[in-house]
């Protein structure tokens, strides 16, 4: 699926649509094309995009194309799903430690609706963070281990 969605391959597009995607919930998944995880998780994303087109852009980003993103969200599972709105970084508390991106792929097209019209909704009212509204069995669980440099 990941070949009928946008694809975004270099820094300076991502900054671009970051800035120019407005009144709309901005959907980056990092990835690869090729993983299973992403693969499930852009079948989601391909099937509900004309649904949410009213709401949200939706763009994948390949993870070796932008290593200076991938170290800035500090993304060391794939796929990491990122939302923007009006060029502002929305956090989402999903019960687990991270808030500013969800791990992992979503269990279903349902679960993704439901957190793009949360994301909409919170993000129109000024707040920079929502409570998720899918269900806590549904969330990916990994441990975060930060490294000492």
């Amino acid at each position: 699926m990941s070949y009928l969605m946008k694809s975004l391959v270099e820094k300076k597009d991502i900054d671009r649509v970051i800035k120019e995607v407005a009144e709309k919930v901005l959907v980056l998944r990092f990835g690869k094309v090729n993983n299973p995880d992403c693969m499930q998780c852009d079948e989601i994303l391909f099937k509900t995009s004309k649904k949410l087109a009213n709401m949200a852009d939706i763009y994948l980003v390949d993870i070796d194309d932008v290593p200076v993103y991938t170290k800035y969200f500090d993304i060391s599972i794939i796929p990491a799903t990122i939302f923007f709105f009006n060029g502002q970084h929305i956090k989402v508390d999903y019960g687990t430690q991270d808030h500013t991106k969800f791990i992992g792929a979503f269990a279903s097209k349902q679960d993704f609706i439901d957190l793009v019209e949360v994301i909409y909704r919170g993000a129109m009212k000024g707040k920079l963070i929502v409570a998720s509204p899918i269900d806590a069995r549904n969330i990916p669980k990994y441990d975060l281990l930060y490294k000492d440099i």
